[in-house]
Order: structure tokens, then sequence, then C-alpha cells
């Protein structure tokens, strides 16, 4: 408080007794326009002729900042500092406004308590706010009109809007923008295209104001969608479906194994693929022994003969292979 005080008091003092010593300099280059973003850095130069004893900074009136010959800066706030620059033909204060506020917008003036010797400029203090268009992606059909909503909130001032497509402006009657007042002092725009496009076409929504390098954007695609496409696309839709089930079936039969139409089961091939046996007599199980006055001749063994009715045609044999 007794810092800010003597700032205060210390270019009164001065203004009475400047006049009365004789001491004659002057304002050689005053300070600039500047445009900022909010919370970025303002800088203002002042350059006074040789012999200059005090110089002021002041923001809306109000003095934010004493450099004085003898002493150098007095700074009553991190917000305000100075550099300050030497040569043959005066000297040079820099006046430094740190993380700019709406609020600093205004006149800032440089004065060296002299009458007639002030200079003064105005600082711009402008917020970048925020841009969007509700649907990245739009899909529309044949001769269909279809309305596009850019918003911009938060803005300082109200920022311009325009339109382009596929890297050309878009002419402006074919869009209406509105602005409104915001809170703390902000502003709002909305901004309604309205077309019907005759292809597929890229939007891009622009917000600009003074302090941006560059214009802040936000697009949309317009997919165009004609009878005829449309047509095709389903015919593709339906083939892909079909091709699909078809891969889904094949999938099926690889699982669970491919069906071998000659497979025939191998006990009913043994069954009937084997050889017809002729049966035979059946044997006494009594064994008598020749008296002697019995005549008995050697007969051959007479062995039965195997009866092989094979099949003439024999059926098909299935096998299963398994995948």
């Amino acid at each position: 408080m007794e810092r800010f005080q003597k700032l205060i008091l210390l270019p009164l003092i001065l203004t009475t007794l400047l006049p009365g010593l004789g001491f004659c300099y002057s304002i050689i280059n005053g300070p600039t326009n500047a445009t900022v973003l909010a919370g970025s850095e303002a800088r203002f130069n002042c350059t006074v002729s040789v012999g200059w004893v005090i110089l002021i900074w002041l923001s809306n009136g109000n003095p934010v900042l004493t450099v004085l010959s003898s002493q150098g800066a007095v700074e009553t706030s991190d917000r305000f500092t100075s550099q300050n620059y030497t040569s043959s033909n005066g000297f040079t204060s820099e006046l430094i406004i740190h993380n700019t506020q709406l609020s600093d917008s205004g006149k800032i003036e440089c004065s060296t308590q002299q009458p007639s010797e002030s200079r003064f400029a105005f600082l711009s203090v402008q917020v970048n706010g925020s841009l969007f268009i509700k649907n990245s992606t739009l899909t529309i059909k044949e001769n269909e009109t279809v309305e596009i909503v850019c918003e911009a909130l938060g803005w300082a001032p109200a920022p311009d809007i325009t339109w382009m497509t596929n890297d050309s402006f878009i002419d402006k009657s074919r869009y209406v923008t509105q602005q409104s007042q915001g809170s703390n002092g902000l502003h709002n725009a909305l901004s309604i295209l309205t077309l019907t496009p005759m292809d597929t076409e890229i939007l891009t929504c622009l917000a600009d104001i003074e302090a941006l390098p560059n214009p802040q954007n936000a697009t949309v695609t317009v997919i165009f969608l004609n009878s005829t496409i449309g047509s095709t696309y389903q015919n593709e839709i339906r083939k892909v479906s079909a091709e699909k089930k078809k891969n889904g079936d094949s999938e099926n039969r690889q699982r669970h194994g491919s069906e071998n139409q000659g497979y025939i089961p191998e006990e009913r091939w043994n069954t009937e693929q084997s050889p017809r046996i002729t049966s035979l007599p059946p044997m006494s199980s009594k064994f008598t022994v020749p008296t002697a006055d019995l005549h008995t001749s050697s007969v051959p063994k007479v062995r039965p003969q195997r009866r092989t009715d094979y099949l003439i045609n024999p059926k098909k044999i299935r096998n299963v292979t398994l995948v």
C-alpha cells in the first residue's frame, strides 16, 4: 500500500518541481496500437529525448509503472513490468503487460508529466472461443436440401463466420449468421448454411478475429447418395451377405467332415463280401471199431469244397475324411 502511495505522489511532486527547474525534453516516439489474445503479452514502447527525468505509464488513466532516470523502473504489480534501452538519441521504455485480460482493453498512455507531452495508443484484448458443427458426417439423397449449423461460443468480439466447400469460399447469400451477447462480456454466433449437394463435399466453417493468426475451423463431410448408387450399393450388400452365407456353409462342412458317398460300414462289408461256405452234414460223435471179418477199404477223404460266391458287382465303399 505504501509503495502504491509513493507511486501516486511522486508524479504530483515532480509535476510542480520540473517546470521550475527548467527541464525540457520531449517524447520522440509514442506507443502504437496492439491487438492480442487474452492470456498473452502486450508490449508498448515510448522513446524520450536526452535529459528526461521521469516517464509514467498509465492504463485507462491509472498509473501502472513509473520509470525514473536516477532510479529505474518502479513496479507495483507483477503483471506490469518494463525493459529499458538507451541510445545516443534518447531513452526507450518498453511496457510489458503479462497475462492480458479482457478488462485491460483501452487506452495505454506514456507521459513525461510535462504540458502536452503525452502519447497514447489502444490495447484490444480478444478472446478465442469455441467452434463446432454438431454432426461430423452427413449422408443425403438426391435432390435433398440440408441445413448445416455452425456454432461459436464465448468469443470477444463476435467472430466473423465464413464457409468453404472443397477449399472454395461459399457465397454469403447461401448462409445466415446471427450474433448474441453472452456472459462476462463475451459473444456468441450461430451460422446456418443451406444447400442441395450434387456430389460428396467437405464443408468448412471458419471463425476469425483480428488477434488470431489463422481462423479457427470446424468441418463436416456431406456424403451424396443418388438413386443409381443406392441401388448398386444395395446389390453389393446382398452379394456380400450371400458370399458370407456361402463361406459359412463351407466352413461348417469342413468342420464336420465331407461325406464320401462310396462309404459302407466295415462290419456290413465284411458280412456281405465274405465267401459263402456250404454247410457240412453233422458229424457223428460215436466211433465204432470194425470187427475182424468186415472188409474195410481205404477211401480217400473228401474235403468239402469252399464256395466262393463273391458278388459280381460289389457295392461302393464310403469313406469319411475328417479335416
